[in-house]
C-alpha cells in the first residue's frame, strides 16, 4: 500500500510524536513492522541546507547536480514519519545508522523535482539488538536515478540471536591520504543542514541517555566526507559504507583510500568507517 504525501512532513513534530511512542515500544527482530509505502512528490533541494551541507562535507559548491549522498537528506523527513509511526516496532530515539548501499543510476540536477518512495523492507536479529532495512528510491520525470538499503539499529538486549561467528582479523589500514579534525558542535552543525536531530549527536547529556558517553558524529557525514574526498563514482556504481565505530565529537580521523576501497579510522588505528565502489548488480 503506498501513502502519497503533498509536502515533506515537519520534522518536529514527527520526531515528538516518534519519541512518545517509543515510551511503549519493545523491540524485537520478529515484531511486524509497517507495509507502507510513502511516496514524496516534487522533492527539491533547498538552496542554503544545500550549500552549508556541501559546505560540511567538503563537496564543491556550487555544483549543477547533487551530491551522491543528498537523496538521503531529501528522503529523511518522510523516513522519520514512517520509522516514528505507531506500526513501526522500534524505538526512534537512539537508532543508529549501521550500513548503506547506494547507486546513482543517472545525474542528479540541483533543480530537479524528485519522487521518493521509502519503506522498510525487513527487520533482522543483531548482536546488540534488532536492525531495520529502509529502502529510498528517487525518481525524476518517472526515471529511478537512485536507491539505497539503509540498515537502522536500535539496541536492546537479545538472546544471543543474531551473533556473528568470530570476525576475522582487521585488515590492514588503506594508505592515510588526509587527516581531519572533527569538532565538537559538527553534530548540531550537520543537524541543521540535514534535519536529522537524534539526540545521540548534539551533546554529551543527550548522547549519555542512549549509553554514549559523547555526542558521535553523523555516520550520513563520515559517509558523505569519505565519498567526497574519494572523488568521481561513475553512475551506475554500488557505493557500500558500513559504520564500524562511532566518531566521538570532538576528535580527529585519518582519512585512508587505495583502488576502490576508502576507510576512516581514529586515533590508534581504530576503524570507523569502511566503504567500497563497486559494480551494481
Amino acid at each position: 500500500m503506498s501513502t502519497v504525501l503533498d509536502k515533506p512532513p515537519a520534522l518536529g513534530p514527527v520526531l515528538l510524536a516518534g519519541a512518545v511512542r517509543s515510551l511503549r515500544k519493545r523491540p524485537s527482530p520478529g515484531a511486524p513492522y509497517p507495509r507502507t509505502r510513502l511516496v514524496l512528490r516534487d522533492a527539491r533541494a533547498d538552496g542554503s541546507r544545500l550549500s552549508a551541507y556541501s559546505r560540511l562535507c567538503a563537496f564543491p559548491a556550487p555544483a549543477a547536480a547533487l551530491p551522491l549522498p543528498y537523496p538521503h537528506v531529501l528522503a529523511f523527513p518522510p523516513a522519520m514519519r514512517l520509522l516514528g509511526a505507531r506500526d513501526f516496532p522500534l524505538p526512534l530515539p537512539g537508532l543508529v545508522h549501521t550500513s548503506i548501499e547506494a547507486v546513482r543510476h543517472a545525474s542528479l540536477p540541483v533543480s530537479g523535482s524528485y519522487e521518493l518512495t521509502v519503506y522498510v523492507s525487513g527487520l533482522a536479529p543483531h548482536r546488540r539488538g534488532t536492525e531495520a532495512t529502509v529502502v529510498t528510491e528517487a525518481r525524476l520525470a518517472g526515471e529511478l536515478v537512485w536507491e539505497s538499503r539503509s540498515t537502522y539499529l536500535s539496541r536492546h538486549r537479545t538472546a544471543g540471536e543474531g551473533t556473528p561467528p568470530s570476525p576475522p582479523k582487521a585488515a590492514s589500514p588503506l594508505p592515510c591520504l588526509e587527516e581531519w579534525e572533527v569538532p565538537g558542535n559538527l553534530g548540531r552543525a550537520y543537524a541543521s543542514a540535514s534535519g536529522d536531530r537524534n539526540p545521540i549527536h548534539l551533546t554529551a547529556l543527550t548522547a549519555r541517555l542512549f549509553g554514549f558517553r559523547r555526542a558521535i558524529a553523523h555516520g550520513m557525514w563520515t559517509a558523505a566526507r569519505c565519498l567526497a574526498a574519494y572523488g568521481e563514482v561513475p553512475d551506475g556504481s554500488l557505493v557500500r559504507v558500513e559504520f564500524r565505530a562511532p566518531v566521538p565529537l570532538p576528535g580527529v580521523v585519518r582519512y585512508g583510500s587505495e583502488g576502490r576501497g576508502f576507510e576512516l579510522r581514529g586515533p590508534g588505528g581504530r576503524l570507523h568507517l569502511s566503504g567500497t565502489v563497486g559494480e551494481a548488480p
